[in-house]
């Protein structure tokens, strides 16, 4: 089935460097997706209903306060969380900074351990470093988590894991965590669970409830601009229980019940965590994103990208001089993000070829998630260290990543230039090398 009618902008045309006017091609929905219709138009309808949230008293204020609150129950219900009284929904900027909060709120001295893996992007991975002591769950040789080996890390820890904090779908394989098995675990040993769940909001169904208790998800973080929604908001749904305790990340206006000379007496959760003036565009969007998807259905979403993913990795293994990364044969347990190489390419050439000869926006570089990047490359920490200290930047992929409005037609294309890039180009006397313009990642 074709869903571009949904989307917005993605039919503007662009121009090549040859002048040609194309429709682009984003294959890096990894990054950042277009905005629904229904969103656009939401943000259009509102766009006058400017008015302060939760202070004065007005009809603007107060509608603002209705659809701001209002969100909160989509957001619930999307996770699976309707009438749950135990969970509630932080409005954020984004991802990263729903987990530089937890990281803040969870962790309470530098003693306390927490327990996450090398297939994290940096958001999930540096906020913990700064708060206690983190301990790291690696990879195998195809780049995915055994779940043993997180067992096996809470036993030896004793008790002293207090959080376990894994993506719930990688940035770079797409390979899919298995959140309700390691939540289990998690509460196994006294310790909370977190979901980065940056990538995997958009294409899969998340029941944050489980099958049971055991099962159940105790904190989610994601982005709207990675769900088909706009920059600058994002999301914690999580446990109010564990945060009850716990000094805002932020403060100042609004995150206050009573400021004295000498103390001070917070808002209760979720208002706590939410200091100044709210993203109410931004809000209304995230939900409303969130509720198309929805009422797309994830059996259809998660059938067509998978129908993508599939043909293009076939296809891929088909030609000469490509290194894919991650399992290309058993694909299950991915979702439609592809990493490769071309032999003898420098991926950034790769890259800036796609978009300037035929529109395709790709991803190039190590994707915020280094130490995962350079175990699926078989480099070490030592010579990746070097590689980015002399700024040579040699080690990188080059990463294709779908969204819904993708079709089979663009992926006939993209694999049409890669085709070119491997047979013709790789062997002319113009090899692309690294370019002079940098490509940042």
């Amino acid at each position: 089935m074709d869903y571009r009618y949904l989307y917005d902008g993605i039919d503007d045309k662009v121009k090549l460097a040859n002048g040609e006017k194309v429709t682009p091609i984003n294959f890096d929905n990894g990054a950042t997706t277009p905005p629904l219709k229904s969103v656009t138009k939401l943000i259009q309808d509102n766009i006058k209903n400017y008015g302060p949230i939760a202070r004065g008293v007005g009809p603007k204020g107060e509608y603002c306060t209705t659809m701001f609150e209002r969100s909160r129950e989509i957001i619930l219900n999307f996770f699976g969380l309707k009438g749950c009284n135990s969970h509630t929904v932080i409005y954020t900027k984004s991802d990263t900074e729903g987990l530089n909060i937890l990281a803040n709120a969870l962790i309470k001295n530098k003693d306390d351990m927490i327990l996450t893996t090398r297939m994290e992007h940096h958001a999930n991975d540096l906020p913990f470093r700064k708060a206690g002591k983190v301990v790291h769950v690696d990879v195998d040789d195809l780049g995915r988590i055994n779940i043993d080996d997180i067992e096996q890390e809470l036993i030896k820890a004793n008790g002293k894991i207090k959080v376990v904090t894994v993506t719930g779908a990688s940035n770079v394989t797409g390979y899919l965590t298995p959140i309700h098995d390691i939540a289990k675990l998690a509460h196994k040993y006294n310790a909370l669970i977190i979901v980065d769940g940056a990538q995997l909001v958009a294409h899969e169904k998340v029941n944050m409830r489980g099958c049971d208790k055991d099962e159940m998800i105790d904190f989610i973080t994601f982005s709207a601009h990675k769900a088909y929604a706009p920059f600058g908001s994002g999301a914690i749904v999580g446990l109010k229980e564990h945060l009850k305790g716990s000094d805002p990340f932020l403060s100042g206006g609004g995150c206050v019940a009573g400021v004295f000379d000498e103390s001070v007496i917070w808002s209760p959760i979720p208002e706590r965590f939410e200091a100044g003036t709210q993203n109410f565009f931004g809000v209304i969007a995230m939900a409303k994103a969130l509720e198309e998807l929805q009422n797309i259905g994830f059996k259809n979403i998660k059938n067509h990208e998978r129908d993508i993913k599939e043909y293009i990795i076939n296809s891929m293994k088909c030609m000469n001089n490509i290194i894919l990364y991650g399992d290309t044969d058993y694909m299950d347990d991915r979702l439609g993000v592809i990493t490769f190489n071309i032999k003898d390419m420098n991926y950034e050439a790769v890259a800036l070829n796609m978009a300037t000869e035929k529109g395709i926006s790709l991803r190039a570089g190590k994707f915020c998630a280094h130490p995962y990047v350079y175990r699926l490359l078989g480099v070490s920490d030592c010579d990746g260290y070097r590689d980015v200290v002399s700024g040579s930047f040699n080690d990188g992929m080059v990463r294709a990543s779908f969204g819904l409005y993708n079709t089979i037609d663009e992926a006939n294309i993209f694999l049409e230039q890669l085709d070119y890039l491997t047979n013709v180009l790789r062997k002319s006397n113009r090899r692309y090398k690294k370019p002079i313009r940098k490509v940042r990642f």
